[in-house]
């Protein structure tokens, strides 16, 4: 898959460390994969993409977690309170498996449970956005303007 090649060359110059790497893969097959046609188990697609690490066995665990509260799934998977990709990844996957079609949902849940807020919901507003544009018109309006060469709809 592209988005995981494109994915680990862009985050070898930022990220140093080989779990930093396939957390910025994890997000970037997810987010390739829910933008397409067709079912979207984010697990799946993201699991076919990793290689044996911490970040790929926190992705494991959040796959098997039975339907919790977020305070809940972030007390064992993370909530980036260690600012690592092992301590976000899994948690961001979840709650975009668990709000694929409800962006703000998505988000607020990310900044409720505390820990590294604006990286968790970063990451979620971004693979979900990826699937439609979902992001609330309220939010849109109070944005910092976009050049305009990203076009006016963005």
């Amino acid at each position: 898959m592209l988005a995981a090649t494109e994915a680990a060359a862009s985050a070898e110059v930022t990220h140093t460390h080989a779990e930093g790497i396939a957390g910025a893969v994890a997000i970037a097959v997810a987010a390739s994969h829910v933008a397409g046609p067709g079912p979207h188990d984010i697990f799946e697609a993201v699991l076919d993409h990793l290689t044996n690490g911490l970040v790929r066995q926190g992705v494991e665990q959040a796959r098997k977690l039975p339907a919790i509260s977020a305070q809940e799934a972030a007390a064992q998977l993370g909530n980036g309170s260690r600012i690592t990709a092992e301590d976000t990844v899994p948690f961001t996957l979840w709650v975009a498996a668990q709000h694929l079609n409800d962006y703000e949902t998505a988000v607020r849940t990310c900044a409720a449970v505390g820990g590294d807020r604006d990286t968790t919901a970063a990451i979620v507003g971004g693979i979900i956005g990826a699937r439609a544009p979902s992001i609330p018109s309220i939010w849109r309006q109070y944005r910092e303007p976009l050049p305009a060469w990203f076009g006016h709809d963005a």
